[in-house]
Protein backbone atom coordinates (compact mmCIF):
# COMPACT_ATOMS: atom_id res chain seq x y z
CA UNK A 1 0.00 0.00 0.00
CA UNK A 2 1.34 3.52 -0.97
CA UNK A 3 1.59 5.44 1.94
CA UNK A 4 1.82 9.47 2.02
CA UNK A 5 4.64 10.78 3.77
CA UNK A 6 4.76 13.37 6.72
CA UNK A 7 8.03 15.19 6.71
CA UNK A 8 9.22 17.51 9.86
CA UNK A 9 8.66 21.34 8.67
CA UNK A 10 12.23 22.39 7.21
CA UNK A 11 15.08 24.53 9.34
CA UNK A 12 14.93 27.83 9.01
CA UNK A 13 17.47 29.27 6.00
CA UNK A 14 19.15 32.43 5.91
CA UNK A 15 17.46 35.17 3.37
CA UNK A 16 18.90 35.32 -0.19
CA UNK A 17 18.94 38.68 -1.83
CA UNK A 18 19.67 38.03 -5.59
CA UNK A 19 21.36 41.03 -7.86
CA UNK A 20 22.12 40.51 -11.10
CA UNK A 21 22.98 43.15 -14.21
CA UNK A 22 19.18 42.63 -15.26
CA UNK A 23 16.39 41.27 -13.72
CA UNK A 24 13.00 41.37 -16.16
CA UNK A 25 9.85 40.42 -13.33
CA UNK A 26 7.64 40.62 -16.53
CA UNK A 27 4.90 41.72 -13.88
CA UNK A 28 2.01 44.05 -15.18
CA UNK A 29 4.39 46.84 -14.72
CA UNK A 30 6.95 45.40 -16.45
CA UNK A 31 9.69 45.97 -13.72
CA UNK A 32 12.92 45.82 -13.97
CA UNK A 33 14.14 45.82 -9.87
CA UNK A 34 17.42 45.88 -8.18
CA UNK A 35 17.09 42.80 -6.52
CA UNK A 36 14.59 40.81 -4.94
CA UNK A 37 14.50 38.66 -1.68
CA UNK A 38 13.82 35.00 -1.27
CA UNK A 39 12.74 33.50 2.29
CA UNK A 40 11.87 30.16 1.91
CA UNK A 41 10.07 29.33 -1.11
CA UNK A 42 8.49 32.63 -1.86
CA UNK A 43 9.51 36.26 -3.17
CA UNK A 44 9.59 37.82 -0.19
CA UNK A 45 10.28 41.45 -1.88
CA UNK A 46 11.15 43.43 -4.90
CA UNK A 47 13.26 46.09 -4.98
CA UNK A 48 16.30 47.85 -4.45
CA UNK A 49 18.67 46.24 -2.68
CA UNK A 50 18.85 48.67 0.36
CA UNK A 51 14.55 47.51 0.45
CA UNK A 52 15.35 43.62 0.21
CA UNK A 53 17.57 44.26 3.02
CA UNK A 54 15.26 45.90 5.19
CA UNK A 55 12.59 43.37 4.36
CA UNK A 56 15.00 40.60 5.55
CA UNK A 57 15.75 42.25 9.07
CA UNK A 58 12.40 42.97 9.41
CA UNK A 59 11.64 39.44 9.91
CA UNK A 60 14.57 37.23 10.26
CA UNK A 61 16.72 37.30 13.06
CA UNK A 62 19.33 35.86 10.46
CA UNK A 63 21.77 37.87 8.39
CA UNK A 64 20.53 37.46 4.27
CA UNK A 65 22.87 35.73 2.16
CA UNK A 66 23.92 37.72 -1.01
CA UNK A 67 24.00 36.40 -4.21
CA UNK A 68 25.23 38.34 -6.56
CA UNK A 69 24.58 36.76 -10.46
CA UNK A 70 27.15 39.54 -12.05
CA UNK A 71 26.37 40.00 -15.96
CA UNK A 72 23.60 37.26 -16.05
CA UNK A 73 20.00 38.27 -16.87
CA UNK A 74 16.93 36.97 -14.58
CA UNK A 75 13.84 35.74 -15.59
CA UNK A 76 10.71 34.42 -14.34
CA UNK A 77 11.23 30.44 -14.10
CA UNK A 78 9.85 29.28 -17.59
CA UNK A 79 6.65 27.51 -18.11
CA UNK A 80 6.11 25.03 -20.29
CA UNK A 81 2.40 24.50 -20.67
CA UNK A 82 1.85 21.78 -22.83
CA UNK A 83 4.78 18.86 -22.81
CA UNK A 84 5.11 15.01 -22.46
CA UNK A 85 7.64 14.58 -19.89
CA UNK A 86 7.51 10.62 -19.85
CA UNK A 87 7.25 10.53 -23.25
CA UNK A 88 10.40 12.77 -23.79
CA UNK A 89 12.41 10.79 -20.89
CA UNK A 90 11.87 7.83 -22.86
CA UNK A 91 12.81 8.83 -26.04
CA UNK A 92 16.29 10.23 -24.43
CA UNK A 93 16.63 6.15 -24.58
CA UNK A 94 16.10 6.01 -27.99
CA UNK A 95 17.63 5.87 -31.78
CA UNK A 96 17.64 10.00 -32.59
CA UNK A 97 16.71 9.46 -36.59
CA UNK A 98 16.28 13.27 -36.95
CA UNK A 99 17.07 15.81 -39.36
CA UNK A 100 20.85 16.13 -37.89
CA UNK A 101 21.55 12.58 -37.71
CA UNK A 102 19.77 10.58 -41.15
CA UNK A 103 18.41 12.20 -44.11
CA UNK A 104 17.65 9.17 -46.01
CA UNK A 105 15.91 6.14 -45.55
CA UNK A 106 19.22 4.01 -45.61
CA UNK A 107 20.89 6.24 -43.22
CA UNK A 108 18.09 5.62 -41.07
CA UNK A 109 17.92 2.05 -41.49
CA UNK A 110 21.92 2.09 -40.54
CA UNK A 111 21.52 3.74 -37.27
CA UNK A 112 18.30 1.26 -36.39
CA UNK A 113 20.79 -2.05 -37.39
CA UNK A 114 23.53 -0.29 -35.66
CA UNK A 115 21.65 0.33 -32.23
CA UNK A 116 20.19 -3.43 -32.54
CA UNK A 117 24.08 -4.74 -31.97
CA UNK A 118 23.95 -3.29 -28.43
CA UNK A 119 20.57 -4.42 -27.49
CA UNK A 120 19.31 -7.71 -25.82
CA UNK A 121 17.86 -10.33 -27.81
CA UNK A 122 13.96 -10.25 -27.81
CA UNK A 123 14.27 -6.27 -26.82
CA UNK A 124 12.18 -3.68 -29.02
CA UNK A 125 14.00 -1.45 -30.92
CA UNK A 126 12.60 2.10 -31.31
CA UNK A 127 13.41 5.31 -33.47
CA UNK A 128 12.56 8.79 -33.43
CA UNK A 129 12.56 12.02 -34.90
CA UNK A 130 11.97 11.79 -38.57
CA UNK A 131 9.87 13.76 -40.67
CA UNK A 132 8.76 12.44 -43.99
CA UNK A 133 8.98 15.41 -46.40
CA UNK A 134 12.73 16.16 -44.65
CA UNK A 135 13.98 12.68 -46.19
CA UNK A 136 15.87 12.59 -49.57
CA UNK A 137 12.65 10.67 -50.27
CA UNK A 138 9.90 12.47 -49.14
CA UNK A 139 8.30 9.66 -47.86
CA UNK A 140 7.73 7.06 -45.35
CA UNK A 141 9.68 4.18 -44.75
CA UNK A 142 7.95 0.86 -44.87
CA UNK A 143 7.77 -2.18 -43.06
CA UNK A 144 9.78 -4.08 -45.43
CA UNK A 145 12.74 -1.49 -44.85
CA UNK A 146 12.51 -2.18 -41.31
CA UNK A 147 12.80 -5.95 -41.76
CA UNK A 148 16.09 -5.26 -43.22
CA UNK A 149 16.82 -4.33 -38.80
CA UNK A 150 14.94 -6.72 -37.31
CA UNK A 151 12.33 -10.03 -37.84
CA UNK A 152 12.78 -11.19 -34.83
CA UNK A 153 11.49 -8.28 -32.62
CA UNK A 154 9.50 -5.14 -32.72
CA UNK A 155 11.41 -2.65 -34.63
CA UNK A 156 9.08 0.99 -34.39
CA UNK A 157 9.98 4.13 -35.92
CA UNK A 158 7.75 7.08 -34.26
CA UNK A 159 7.40 9.91 -36.39
CA UNK A 160 8.04 13.47 -35.37
CA UNK A 161 5.06 14.50 -34.59
CA UNK A 162 4.08 11.89 -32.28
CA UNK A 163 1.35 10.48 -33.74
CA UNK A 164 2.41 7.19 -34.76
CA UNK A 165 5.19 6.14 -37.21
CA UNK A 166 6.26 2.89 -39.41
CA UNK A 167 6.86 -0.59 -37.75
CA UNK A 168 8.22 -3.71 -39.26
CA UNK A 169 6.23 -7.30 -40.40
CA UNK A 170 7.00 -8.71 -36.78
CA UNK A 171 5.12 -6.05 -34.84
CA UNK A 172 2.12 -6.71 -37.10
CA UNK A 173 2.25 -10.51 -36.26
CA UNK A 174 3.13 -10.30 -33.04
CA UNK A 175 -0.01 -8.10 -32.90
CA UNK A 176 -2.59 -10.30 -34.93
CA UNK A 177 -3.13 -6.99 -37.80
CA UNK A 178 -3.10 -8.30 -41.27
CA UNK A 179 -4.66 -6.83 -44.40
CA UNK A 180 -8.25 -7.41 -43.06
CA UNK A 181 -7.83 -5.60 -39.94
CA UNK A 182 -10.11 -2.86 -39.61
CA UNK A 183 -8.75 0.74 -39.03
CA UNK A 184 -9.81 1.47 -35.56
CA UNK A 185 -11.59 4.88 -34.60
CA UNK A 186 -9.58 7.52 -34.45
CA UNK A 187 -6.69 5.98 -35.97
CA UNK A 188 -5.19 4.23 -39.34
CA UNK A 189 -3.16 0.75 -40.72
CA UNK A 190 -2.11 2.70 -43.89
CA UNK A 191 -2.49 0.57 -47.38
CA UNK A 192 -0.84 0.37 -50.39
CA UNK A 193 -2.97 0.54 -53.29
CA UNK A 194 -3.11 -3.44 -53.53
CA UNK A 195 -4.36 -3.40 -49.79
CA UNK A 196 -0.93 -4.46 -48.30
CA UNK A 197 -0.06 -3.12 -45.17
CA UNK A 198 2.72 -0.57 -45.72
CA UNK A 199 4.01 -0.46 -42.10
CA UNK A 200 2.94 3.26 -41.31
CA UNK A 201 0.70 3.72 -38.77
CA UNK A 202 -1.43 6.32 -36.93
CA UNK A 203 -2.96 7.43 -34.03
CA UNK A 204 -5.30 5.05 -32.12
CA UNK A 205 -3.96 2.58 -34.55
CA UNK A 206 -0.66 2.99 -31.82
CA UNK A 207 -3.02 1.32 -29.65
CA UNK A 208 -0.96 -1.72 -30.75
CA UNK A 209 2.20 -1.02 -29.25
CA UNK A 210 1.36 -0.57 -25.65
CA UNK A 211 0.90 -4.40 -25.43
CA UNK A 212 -1.47 -6.67 -23.36
CA UNK A 213 -1.09 -5.17 -20.18
CA UNK A 214 -0.50 -1.92 -21.05
CA UNK A 215 -2.68 1.67 -21.42
CA UNK A 216 -4.96 1.51 -23.86
CA UNK A 217 -6.75 4.68 -24.19
CA UNK A 218 -9.14 3.67 -27.20
CA UNK A 219 -9.93 6.64 -29.67
CA UNK A 220 -9.48 9.48 -26.97
CA UNK A 221 -6.27 10.51 -28.50
CA UNK A 222 -2.26 8.54 -29.78
CA UNK A 223 -1.43 6.37 -27.93
CA UNK A 224 2.60 6.83 -26.83
CA UNK A 225 2.01 5.47 -23.72
CA UNK A 226 4.75 2.38 -24.70
CA UNK A 227 5.53 0.39 -21.15
CA UNK A 228 8.94 0.03 -19.53
CA UNK A 229 9.19 -1.66 -16.35
CA UNK A 230 8.43 0.81 -13.29
CA UNK A 231 11.87 1.54 -11.82
CA UNK A 232 12.80 2.42 -15.38
CA UNK A 233 10.19 4.79 -16.22
CA UNK A 234 11.10 6.42 -12.77
CA UNK A 235 14.67 6.91 -14.20
CA UNK A 236 13.60 8.12 -17.69
CA UNK A 237 11.39 10.89 -15.95
CA UNK A 238 14.17 11.85 -13.65
CA UNK A 239 15.95 12.24 -16.93
CA UNK A 240 13.25 14.32 -18.66
CA UNK A 241 12.63 16.83 -15.59
CA UNK A 242 16.96 17.24 -15.52
CA UNK A 243 16.72 18.15 -19.30
CA UNK A 244 13.37 20.32 -18.71
CA UNK A 245 15.85 22.17 -15.64
CA UNK A 246 18.53 22.45 -18.49
CA UNK A 247 16.33 24.76 -20.14
CA UNK A 248 15.12 26.62 -17.38
CA UNK A 249 11.70 24.94 -16.92
CA UNK A 250 10.56 25.35 -13.56
CA UNK A 251 6.89 23.96 -14.67
CA UNK A 252 5.51 21.96 -16.96
CA UNK A 253 2.00 21.03 -17.93
CA UNK A 254 1.70 17.31 -18.53
CA UNK A 255 -0.86 16.97 -21.73
CA UNK A 256 -1.95 13.78 -21.51
CA UNK A 257 -1.84 11.97 -18.39
CA UNK A 258 -2.63 8.22 -18.02
CA UNK A 259 -2.15 5.68 -14.68
CA UNK A 260 1.45 5.22 -16.24
CA UNK A 261 2.53 8.69 -16.08
CA UNK A 262 0.58 9.75 -12.62
CA UNK A 263 2.26 6.54 -10.95
CA UNK A 264 5.29 7.92 -12.06
CA UNK A 265 4.74 11.25 -10.52
CA UNK A 266 3.84 9.82 -7.22
CA UNK A 267 7.39 7.45 -6.97
CA UNK A 268 9.47 10.57 -7.97
CA UNK A 269 7.91 12.71 -5.31
CA UNK A 270 7.67 9.87 -2.92
CA UNK A 271 11.38 9.84 -3.17
CA UNK A 272 12.09 13.75 -2.53
CA UNK A 273 12.93 13.61 -6.30
CA UNK A 274 10.65 15.75 -7.95
CA UNK A 275 11.80 19.28 -8.19
CA UNK A 276 9.91 20.93 -11.10
CA UNK A 277 6.12 21.43 -10.76
CA UNK A 278 3.60 19.76 -12.65
CA UNK A 279 0.51 20.11 -13.59
CA UNK A 280 -1.26 17.49 -14.74
CA UNK A 281 -3.93 16.81 -17.82
CA UNK A 282 -5.80 13.36 -17.38
CA UNK A 283 -6.86 12.05 -20.71
CA UNK A 284 -10.77 11.96 -21.57
CA UNK A 285 -10.58 8.03 -21.62
CA UNK A 286 -10.41 9.04 -17.71
CA UNK A 287 -13.18 11.79 -17.49
CA UNK A 288 -16.11 9.74 -16.31
CA UNK A 289 -13.78 8.18 -13.63
CA UNK A 290 -12.45 11.67 -12.67
CA UNK A 291 -15.84 12.98 -12.34
CA UNK A 292 -17.00 9.75 -9.90
CA UNK A 293 -14.07 10.61 -8.04
CA UNK A 294 -15.22 14.19 -7.43
CA UNK A 295 -12.19 16.07 -9.44
CA UNK A 296 -14.37 18.92 -9.96
CA UNK A 297 -11.46 21.38 -10.35
CA UNK A 298 -7.90 21.83 -9.29
CA UNK A 299 -5.78 20.26 -6.23
CA UNK A 300 -3.06 18.99 -4.97
CA UNK A 301 0.70 20.54 -3.97
CA UNK A 302 2.98 23.23 -5.07
CA UNK A 303 5.04 19.98 -6.78
CA UNK A 304 2.09 17.70 -7.98
CA UNK A 305 -1.21 19.47 -8.74
CA UNK A 306 -4.09 17.68 -11.48
CA UNK A 307 -5.25 20.39 -13.80
CA UNK A 308 -8.07 18.89 -16.35
CA UNK A 309 -9.15 17.33 -18.86
CA UNK A 310 -7.27 16.25 -22.23
CA UNK A 311 -8.86 15.96 -25.38
CA UNK A 312 -8.49 15.55 -28.97
CA UNK A 313 -10.50 16.58 -31.51
CA UNK A 314 -8.23 15.64 -34.73
CA UNK A 315 -4.60 14.82 -35.73
CA UNK A 316 -1.45 16.29 -36.53
CA UNK A 317 -0.29 18.56 -39.38
CA UNK A 318 3.10 16.93 -39.52
CA UNK A 319 1.97 13.62 -39.55
CA UNK A 320 -1.40 14.51 -42.20
CA UNK A 321 -3.38 13.36 -39.35
CA UNK A 322 -5.30 16.74 -39.00
CA UNK A 323 -8.82 16.89 -40.43
CA UNK A 324 -8.90 18.31 -44.03
CA UNK A 325 -12.33 16.44 -45.52
CA UNK A 326 -11.11 17.73 -48.69
CA UNK A 327 -7.99 15.94 -48.58
CA UNK A 328 -4.21 17.37 -48.34
CA UNK A 329 -3.04 19.76 -50.80
CA UNK A 330 -0.18 17.36 -50.89
CA UNK A 331 -2.15 14.03 -51.01
CA UNK A 332 -5.40 14.47 -52.26
CA UNK A 333 -6.17 10.86 -51.03
CA UNK A 334 -5.54 11.80 -47.69
CA UNK A 335 -8.09 12.96 -45.22
CA UNK A 336 -6.91 12.93 -41.54
CA UNK A 337 -9.86 12.17 -39.17
CA UNK A 338 -11.73 13.12 -36.44
CA UNK A 339 -11.42 11.71 -32.62
CA UNK A 340 -15.19 12.00 -32.16
CA UNK A 341 -18.10 12.57 -33.90
CA UNK A 342 -19.22 16.45 -33.49
CA UNK A 343 -22.08 15.63 -31.38
CA UNK A 344 -20.13 12.67 -29.59
CA UNK A 345 -17.34 15.92 -28.51
CA UNK A 346 -19.69 18.63 -27.46
CA UNK A 347 -21.53 16.15 -24.98
CA UNK A 348 -17.96 15.49 -23.44
CA UNK A 349 -16.80 19.25 -23.35
CA UNK A 350 -20.53 19.85 -21.52
CA UNK A 351 -19.63 17.15 -18.91
CA UNK A 352 -16.47 18.57 -17.75
CA UNK A 353 -17.48 22.32 -17.86
CA UNK A 354 -20.61 21.48 -16.12
CA UNK A 355 -18.91 20.07 -13.10
CA UNK A 356 -16.11 23.06 -13.43
CA UNK A 357 -13.46 21.41 -15.39
CA UNK A 358 -10.60 23.05 -17.67
CA UNK A 359 -10.49 21.38 -20.73
CA UNK A 360 -7.34 20.98 -22.38
CA UNK A 361 -8.43 20.43 -26.36
CA UNK A 362 -5.39 19.07 -29.34
CA UNK A 363 -6.87 20.61 -32.83
CA UNK A 364 -5.31 21.78 -35.62
CA UNK A 365 -7.18 22.12 -39.23
CA UNK A 366 -10.13 24.85 -39.87
CA UNK A 367 -12.75 22.37 -39.40
CA UNK A 368 -11.85 20.74 -36.09
CA UNK A 369 -11.39 24.03 -34.58
CA UNK A 370 -14.76 25.03 -35.35
CA UNK A 371 -15.70 21.57 -33.94
CA UNK A 372 -13.91 22.45 -30.18
CA UNK A 373 -15.16 26.49 -30.63
CA UNK A 374 -18.87 25.37 -30.99
CA UNK A 375 -18.32 22.92 -28.08
CA UNK A 376 -17.13 25.55 -25.80
CA UNK A 377 -19.93 28.26 -27.03
CA UNK A 378 -22.33 25.67 -26.36
CA UNK A 379 -20.98 24.91 -22.90
CA UNK A 380 -20.48 28.21 -21.82
CA UNK A 381 -24.25 28.74 -22.72
CA UNK A 382 -25.27 25.93 -21.09
CA UNK A 383 -23.50 27.05 -17.58
CA UNK A 384 -21.87 30.60 -18.29
CA UNK A 385 -18.32 31.32 -16.84
CA UNK A 386 -16.32 33.88 -17.43
CA UNK A 387 -13.31 32.62 -16.51
CA UNK A 388 -13.16 28.77 -17.29
CA UNK A 389 -10.06 28.93 -18.87
CA UNK A 390 -11.01 26.08 -21.94
CA UNK A 391 -7.86 25.55 -23.91
CA UNK A 392 -6.86 24.50 -27.62
CA UNK A 393 -3.42 22.95 -27.73
CA UNK A 394 -1.52 23.81 -30.86
CA UNK A 395 -4.50 25.59 -32.25
CA UNK A 396 -2.16 25.60 -35.66
CA UNK A 397 -4.67 27.13 -38.35
CA UNK A 398 -7.76 29.23 -36.73
CA UNK A 399 -9.34 31.62 -39.20
CA UNK A 400 -9.62 35.01 -38.61
CA UNK A 401 -13.80 34.71 -37.60
CA UNK A 402 -12.48 31.76 -35.13
CA UNK A 403 -10.20 33.97 -33.37
CA UNK A 404 -12.80 36.50 -32.90
CA UNK A 405 -14.97 33.81 -31.24
CA UNK A 406 -12.01 32.63 -29.33
CA UNK A 407 -11.83 35.77 -27.93
CA UNK A 408 -14.89 36.44 -27.41
CA UNK A 409 -15.29 33.03 -25.44
CA UNK A 410 -11.61 33.13 -23.31
CA UNK A 411 -10.67 30.46 -25.13
CA UNK A 412 -6.77 30.06 -24.79
CA UNK A 413 -4.59 28.78 -27.34
CA UNK A 414 -1.21 26.97 -26.05
CA UNK A 415 0.90 26.86 -29.37
CA UNK A 416 4.37 25.71 -30.40
CA UNK A 417 6.77 27.98 -32.21
CA UNK A 418 9.20 25.42 -32.52
CA UNK A 419 6.68 23.30 -34.41
CA UNK A 420 6.82 25.83 -37.44
CA UNK A 421 10.77 26.82 -36.39
CA UNK A 422 10.97 22.43 -37.68
CA UNK A 423 8.90 21.64 -40.63
CA UNK A 424 7.10 24.79 -41.38
CA UNK A 425 7.58 24.46 -45.26
CA UNK A 426 6.19 21.09 -44.27
CA UNK A 427 2.53 22.35 -43.65
CA UNK A 428 2.66 24.88 -46.56
CA UNK A 429 3.62 21.68 -48.57
CA UNK A 430 0.94 19.98 -47.17
CA UNK A 431 -2.35 22.34 -46.94
CA UNK A 432 -1.26 24.43 -49.62
CA UNK A 433 -1.90 28.43 -49.12
CA UNK A 434 -3.39 28.48 -45.26
CA UNK A 435 0.00 26.78 -44.60
CA UNK A 436 1.78 30.30 -44.25
CA UNK A 437 -0.46 31.33 -41.36
CA UNK A 438 0.92 28.45 -39.27
CA UNK A 439 0.69 29.68 -35.66
CA UNK A 440 -0.86 32.68 -36.17
CA UNK A 441 0.50 34.34 -33.21
CA UNK A 442 0.43 38.16 -33.77
CA UNK A 443 -3.29 37.55 -34.91
CA UNK A 444 -3.86 36.02 -31.44
CA UNK A 445 -2.58 39.21 -30.06
CA UNK A 446 -4.46 41.62 -32.09
CA UNK A 447 -7.49 39.88 -31.24
CA UNK A 448 -6.87 40.11 -27.38
CA UNK A 449 -6.53 36.49 -27.10
CA UNK A 450 -3.56 35.42 -25.01
CA UNK A 451 -0.59 34.16 -26.60
CA UNK A 452 0.80 30.94 -24.67
CA UNK A 453 3.45 28.99 -26.24
CA UNK A 454 5.48 25.70 -25.29
CA UNK A 455 7.26 23.09 -26.15
CA UNK A 456 5.29 19.87 -27.32
CA UNK A 457 8.69 17.89 -25.77
CA UNK A 458 9.53 15.74 -27.35
CA UNK A 459 8.36 16.92 -30.89
CA UNK A 460 10.86 19.71 -29.83
CA UNK A 461 13.29 20.29 -27.28
CA UNK A 462 12.29 22.08 -24.16
CA UNK A 463 14.32 24.86 -25.03
CA UNK A 464 11.96 28.34 -24.05
CA UNK A 465 14.68 30.94 -25.86
CA UNK A 466 14.33 28.53 -28.99
CA UNK A 467 10.75 28.77 -28.97
CA UNK A 468 11.20 32.41 -28.23
CA UNK A 469 13.03 33.08 -31.15
CA UNK A 470 10.83 31.32 -33.65
CA UNK A 471 7.79 33.14 -32.06
CA UNK A 472 9.69 36.52 -32.32
CA UNK A 473 11.45 36.25 -36.26
CA UNK A 474 8.92 33.83 -37.78
CA UNK A 475 11.65 32.04 -39.19
CA UNK A 476 12.15 28.43 -40.03
CA UNK A 477 15.43 25.98 -39.21
CA UNK A 478 16.25 26.33 -42.71
CA UNK A 479 15.78 29.98 -43.79
CA UNK A 480 12.06 30.46 -45.12
CA UNK A 481 9.83 33.33 -43.05
CA UNK A 482 6.55 31.85 -42.78
CA UNK A 483 4.23 34.59 -43.65
CA UNK A 484 3.89 38.08 -43.06
CA UNK A 485 5.84 39.79 -40.47
CA UNK A 486 2.74 40.71 -38.62
CA UNK A 487 2.36 37.09 -37.87
CA UNK A 488 4.77 37.03 -35.14
CA UNK A 489 5.29 39.06 -32.17
CA UNK A 490 7.55 40.86 -29.90
CA UNK A 491 9.99 40.35 -27.29
CA UNK A 492 8.29 40.80 -24.53
CA UNK A 493 5.01 38.98 -25.53
CA UNK A 494 6.98 36.16 -26.30
CA UNK A 495 8.89 35.87 -22.65
CA UNK A 496 5.36 36.69 -21.10
CA UNK A 497 4.25 33.86 -23.18
CA UNK A 498 6.51 31.21 -21.72
CA UNK A 499 6.16 32.70 -18.16
CA UNK A 500 2.93 34.49 -16.74
CA UNK A 501 0.78 33.92 -19.68
CA UNK A 502 1.84 29.77 -19.46
CA UNK A 503 0.37 30.54 -15.78
CA UNK A 504 -2.67 31.54 -16.18
CA UNK A 505 -3.26 28.70 -19.34
CA UNK A 506 -2.52 26.26 -16.01
CA UNK A 507 -4.58 28.37 -13.50
CA UNK A 508 -1.64 29.30 -11.18
CA UNK A 509 -0.99 32.89 -12.38
CA UNK A 510 -1.41 33.76 -8.13
CA UNK A 511 2.19 31.96 -7.26
CA UNK A 512 3.75 31.70 -10.86
CA UNK A 513 5.15 33.11 -13.64
CA UNK A 514 6.70 36.06 -12.60
CA UNK A 515 9.03 37.85 -9.82
CA UNK A 516 6.46 39.55 -7.93
CA UNK A 517 6.32 39.61 -3.75
CA UNK A 518 4.58 36.65 -2.44
CA UNK A 519 5.10 34.33 -5.25
CA UNK A 520 6.96 31.30 -5.67
CA UNK A 521 10.99 31.38 -5.94
CA UNK A 522 11.47 30.20 -9.49
CA UNK A 523 13.43 31.64 -12.01
CA UNK A 524 16.15 31.31 -14.74
CA UNK A 525 19.45 32.78 -15.59
CA UNK A 526 20.25 33.81 -18.60
CA UNK A 527 24.21 34.15 -20.08
CA UNK A 528 23.23 37.74 -22.02
CA UNK A 529 20.27 40.12 -22.18
CA UNK A 530 17.39 38.84 -24.70
CA UNK A 531 17.17 42.79 -25.26
CA UNK A 532 20.20 43.20 -26.75
CA UNK A 533 20.66 39.72 -28.75
CA UNK A 534 19.82 39.70 -32.29
CA UNK A 535 16.74 38.02 -32.94
CA UNK A 536 18.76 34.95 -34.99
CA UNK A 537 20.85 34.47 -31.69
CA UNK A 538 18.10 34.16 -29.06
CA UNK A 539 18.03 30.49 -29.31
CA UNK A 540 21.74 30.82 -28.56
CA UNK A 541 20.96 32.00 -24.97
CA UNK A 542 22.13 29.62 -22.49
CA UNK A 543 20.44 29.10 -19.28
CA UNK A 544 23.29 28.87 -16.37
CA UNK A 545 21.19 28.27 -13.42
CA UNK A 546 17.65 27.04 -12.63
CA UNK A 547 15.69 27.88 -9.58
CA UNK A 548 12.81 26.14 -7.79
CA UNK A 549 11.62 27.51 -4.52
CA UNK A 550 14.25 29.54 -3.54
CA UNK A 551 16.68 26.55 -4.48
CA UNK A 552 19.63 26.05 -7.51
CA UNK A 553 18.54 22.64 -9.24
CA UNK A 554 20.16 23.12 -11.95
CA UNK A 555 23.96 25.05 -12.65
CA UNK A 556 25.76 24.46 -16.09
Amino acid sequence: MRKLAFTQAPTPTAPKIITAARIDALDAAGSTPEAFLVIGDRFAHVGTIDACRAAAAAVSALAPEFVDLGDAVVVPGFIDAHAHPLMLGQMMSWVDCGPDRAGSIPEIIALLQEAAKTLPAGRPIRGYGYEQRNLAERRHPTRFELDEVATDREVYLMNASGHGGVVNSYTFELHGVNRDTPNPKGGEFFRDADGELTGELSDAACNVLTGLEGVKIGHHGPNFHLADEPEEHKRQLAAAQQNFLEGGVTTIGDAQVSRREFDMYLRLAESGDLKVRVSMYLLSHLLDEAIEMGLHGQFGNEHLSFAGIKFYSDGTLGGWTAYFPDGYVGDPCRTGQLYHEPGDYAELIRKAHRVGLQTATHSQSPTALEMVIGAIEAALEDRPDPDARHRIEHCGLPTPEQIARMAKAGIYPVNQPQHHYNWGEGVEQAVGTPGERFNPLGEFERAGVPVTISSDAPVADPRPMEAVQAAVSRVTRRGTQLGPDDLAVSLDTALRAHTISAARALGREDELGSIETGKRADFAVLDRDPHTTPVPELAQLAVTETWVGGERVFAR
